[in-house]
């Protein structure tokens, strides 16, 4: 795998691996939710935040990682290329490159809970909505070893 960055060119391949990712592991996301959150994703924060993306030795993005502020924006994983490392190795990269120490995670989301508390980060706060004022609380983490 080969950390690059990427263009608005991606963004259609990038939008279409957000939603199979989506749809794999946020079972308590109502679908009216994904049809609102979609779009906005598109248009506007995509372009928010600093994305790499993940690719194979064909050159297809296997996942993606966007960044503003330190913060860990959105991490999505083609369902494709779960369990491989990728999200590992992006989380590791954007540590690095990008000073990415903090990250709010869907509390109901305890896969990805236990994936940034493997790779170090742990809860600092909660909130009982998350950004758009949904009612699915968000934990919010920081690197504990920075």
């Amino acid at each position: 795998m080969k950390i690059d960055t990427t263009s608005k060119e991606d963004y259609s391949i990038l939008i279409a691996l957000w939603e199979r990712s989506v749809r794999a592991t946020h079972d308590f996301l109502p679908e009216d939710n994904i049809k609102i959150l979609k779009p906005l994703i598109f248009k506007h924060y995509f372009d928010a935040v600093d994305l790499r993306v993940a690719k194979n030795n064909r050159g297809e993005i296997a996942g993606f990682i966007g960044v503003a502020e330190g913060n860990i924006e959105m991490l999505f994983i083609s369902p494709d290329f779960f369990n491989c490392g990728i999200g590992s190795l992006l989380l590791k990269n954007a540590i690095q490159t990008q000073s990415a120490t903090k990250v709010d995670v869907n509390e109901q989301n305890h896969d990805a809970t236990g994936f940034y508390q493997h790779l170090g980060f742990k809860v600092v706060g909660r909130s009982p909505i998350d950004g758009q004022g949904n009612p699915f609380p968000l934990l919010h983490m920081e690197l504990s070893e920075v």
